[in-house]
């Protein structure tokens, strides 16, 4: 395996000196070889402030759980979570701040992808409308972009264009109010925002609420309106972070970021509603310290769970009662690494690759099929304030 071309990466990203509004282009489609089956891109979003902004991009091999040093291809605003278009010919992300362009709120940034090179084009970039966004997400039909600006207590919506740019905004939502905890759940903090798989229902966690809102959502205009039950409520000083359904979209399930918790809900697709089943501790019992768990995934084949654990610096694992939708505890394991803020399957499920932000790696973990433990696979990688991973498929011989 080789690297993707780094002056390729940089030379793309260069049109971003610019000031990033002014940074229209038209794209070009590139078809690229076959690639092997096994070889992938491994973006990761890099870095918060100071030196190292931009994505580092390695290449993954899933036959071997290979992950190479990456490259990285400079930005001038950080890149937060990100998310590729369901073709990967687009690339879609988040800058936090408080300003953005001399406007109020943080980034939204559209990139054009080529898939022959990894490299990615700016295409424009807007206004989140809300401080420090920290989650992106596409709807089903790819036509719109979801926003939750975390400091801001807002979500938003914007419709794409034609060319995979950012269109115009066509939704806007300001939580209001506040929990039981003054020092962090003193006004909202929109966490999450993401659709259910019939693409009429849309779902945001919201940390200083203590609130998992739902929405029923207009496919034709972008617009969201309050579901019959507008919301479903957690423990108090739980902290809803982000959420993951399970196969089949029976059961949803929220890890409480304050609370070190999971709570699984089960989802009436038909109503939009969400009935709360069960809350199990993230953590072993003997661990006392402080800890904030971030991301929750469920595997392809719906029999396991994952979670992340800053603090503890793990993953837990958990087995899935399909039938019930409960978790019973499987495993703990180090994740190699200081605050696993975000992990990720590969596309093949076999390997996860968890980043650990404040130790500058991401380590590859093979996945058990049969009982859902993990086993680490080489040593950790330098990767500079890793955020998340996400992956393309890679052409042969680059």
């Amino acid at each position: 395996m080789h690297l993707p071309r780094p002056a390729a990466l940089l030379l793309a990203l260069a049109t971003m000196s610019a000031p990033l509004h002014a940074a229209e282009i038209s794209a070009t489609k590139i078809v690229p070889p076959v690639s092997p089956a096994h070889d992938f891109f491994a973006y990761f979003g890099t870095g918060r402030s100071g030196a190292n902004l931009g994505f580092s991009v390695a290449r993954f091999d899933s036959e071997t759980g290979t992950l190479t040093v990456p490259t990285l291809a400079p930005t001038p605003a950080a890149p937060n979570i990100f998310i590729f278009s369901t073709d990967g010919s687009h690339l879609y992300t988040c800058h936090a701040g408080r300003t953005f362009q001399d406007q109020p709120g943080g980034g939204v940034s559209a990139f054009a992808v080529d898939r022959a090179t990894g490299a990615l084009t700016l295409l424009n970039s807007v206004s989140s409308g809300g401080a420090d966004p920290g989650f992106v997400s596409l709807d089903r039909t790819g036509r719109f972009l979801f926003i939750a600006n975390y400091n801001g207590g807002s979500i938003a919506v914007f419709a794409l264009r034609p060319d995979g740019g950012l269109g115009e905004r066509t939704f806007f939502d300001q939580h209001t109010g506040k929990s039981v905890n003054p020092s962090r759940q003193g006004h909202a903090y929109c966490e999450a925002i993401f659709t259910d798989a019939t693409n009429r229902f849309v779902i945001s966690t919201d940390l200083g609420l203590d609130k998992i809102f739902i929405y029923r959502f207009d496919n034709k205009t972008g617009a969201l309106t309050p579901a019959e039950t507008p919301f479903a409520p957690i423990t108090p000083g739980s902290g809803p972070r982000h959420a993951s359904f399970g196969r089949g979209e029976k059961f949803l399930y929220v890890v409480g970021e304050m609370s070190s918790t999971l709570t699984a809900y089960a989802w009436d697709a038909a109503k939009g509603a969400l009935t709360e089943v069960q809350t199990v501790s993230t953590l072993p019992d003997d661990f006392k310290a402080s800890n904030n768990p971030a991301e929750v995934l469920v595997h392809a084949n719906g029999k396991f769970l994952y979670a992340s654990n800053r603090g503890h610096n793990s993953l837990a694992v958990f087995a899935i009662d399909e039938k019930t939708g409960r978790l019973n505890l499987v495993q703990h394991i180090s994740t190699g690494g200081k605050t696993p803020r975000c992990f990720s399957f590969d596309p093949t499920g076999r390997w996860i690759i968890a980043s650990n932000q404040d130790s500058n790696n991401a380590v590859v973990f093979r996945v058990d099929a049969a009982t859902g433990r993990l086993t680490q696979q080489g040593d950790p990688v330098a990767v500079p304030n890793p955020l998340q991973a996400q992956f393309l498929a890679a052409p042969a011989n680059q």
